[in-house]
């Protein structure tokens, strides 16, 4: 009988420590998440202290808690927060303040469940709130001279706002790969083409998406129906990157299967990556190549720019690009704040490094022809030695044009 009552005695003791024990708050939780993510996934080595004083900082400014001076460890910056952190706005604040503040600034936030739905649109190049075909004002069914014609019709009367929504609307639907790709998907094309000469052909890539790839086939199975073709000019001027994850497929086609194409750095480590598919047979015709490149290239568009450099595929000619060599990634959480709101972590996780090895964060990739320099054409000339390419480039950058 004593036995058994030591065991109750016991148990209950167990069961009464359970509850006593006290519970973490949601906000506390919460930020000790993303203090959590931050440490493991931040593309940067990051010490406790350096976190602990960010995370101090952002609740002295936003927590109304100036005499949060120090603290000892992370379990005492989570203690002397518990204190002070009530309520959702307060958490979700100081969480965003920290990650705004990971260098390079800004570009890591705490996201609503808007703004993860909008980077996904924007990703894959998704407009949700435009319906091409209601703004050519024709049906889904129609054919595409119907198409055509629709799109004529209009732009004849059209206002300038106007024409630039047919326009968009008319580049989803003129064929039938953007078409099948606007229907399935309701993504709008990043990949222009035609044929400059009877020679050179011009793909311009405005942006990576996940249907780029498909575009990219699509435009090079085009330029079969021009027999003397020999010459690309590849334009990423203005392409402001995208799904960056689609890279080891779409180089592929231009440096070959199996290559060791870019490295990715995170905490002192570096990653490569390989390409995943081989050459585009349409690709092979063309036995000079130019690369655009202008300060407004970025993140994914540079690192195919330094590729192609590297792999001596072609001759980048413009402007330094950008330097926004950083790869987000969005971090789900598992402790949220509310019912009401779904928070996630968007991250800095890697840095992007040029052929050279050197990050391309606030660096850029440099052209081998700088069209600052008066004698561009003249560089460009010796390269190739072909005046029709130096002309059909110089027509293409008309703000630094002129006789020669």
């Amino acid at each position: 009988m004593s036995r058994l009552l030591i065991i109750l005695l016991l148990l209950a003791a167990v069961i009464g420590s359970f509850f006593l024990k006290p519970k973490t708050d949601p906000e506390i939780a919460f930020l000790e998440e993303t203090y959590d993510i931050i440490q493991t996934n931040y593309w940067k080595r990051i010490e406790d202290q350096d976190l602990i004083d960010l995370y101090l900082a952002a609740a002295r400014k936003f927590g109304q808690a100036p005499q949060l001076v120090t603290a000892k460890d992370k379990k005492d910056l989570f203690n002397q927060l518990g204190k002070i952190v009530k309520d959702e706005t307060t958490a979700a604040t100081i969480a965003d303040a920290v990650l705004a503040n990971l260098p390079p600034a800004g570009k890591s936030r705490l996201y609503t469940q808007k703004l993860a739905a909008d980077l996904a649109n924007t990703v894959a190049n998704i407009d949700p709130t435009t319906d091409h075909y209601q703004s050519l004002g024709i049906d889904q069914n129609v054919d595409q001279t119907q198409i055509d014609t629709a799109y004529q019709t209009q732009s004849a009367t059209a206002t300038a706002e106007k024409k630039q929504k047919l326009n968009t609307a008319y580049q989803a639907l003129k064929d039938t790969t953007t078409r099948e790709i606007y229907d399935t998907t309701g993504a709008d094309p990043t990949l222009p083409y035609k044929a400059l000469t009877d020679q050179i052909y011009y793909i311009a890539i405005q942006k990576f998406s996940p249907t780029t790839i498909q575009e990219l086939t699509a435009a090079v199975n085009a330029g079969d129906q021009y027999p003397n073709l020999n010459t690309l000019i590849l334009d990423l001027r203005d392409n402001v990157g995208g799904a960056i994850d689609g890279l080891p497929y779409f180089l592929g086609p231009f440096i070959g299967p199996d290559q060791y194409a870019y490295q990715f750095l995170q905490q002192d480590k570096k990653e490569d990556f390989k390409t995943k598919t081989g050459w585009l047979a349409g690709l092979v015709k063309f036995k000079k190549v130019v690369v655009l490149i202008n300060q407004n290239t970025q993140s994914s568009a540079e690192v195919m720019a330094s590729v192609l450099k590297k792999y001596h595929v072609g001759v980048l000619v413009g402007t330094t690009t950008k330097g926004w060599g950083t790869v987000e990634k969005v971090f789900s959480l598992e402790h949220q704040l509310s019912d009401q709101q779904t928070y996630s972590v968007f991250l800095v996780h890697h840095l992007t490094l040029r052929e050279d090895g050197q990050p391309i964060e606030g660096q850029g990739v440099e052209p081998d022809v700088s069209i600052k320099d008066p004698n561009w054409r003249q560089q460009l000339l010796a390269y190739f030695s072909d005046p029709g390419l130096v002309n059909a480039v110089n027509n293409l950058l008309p703000q630094y044009s002129g006789a020669q």
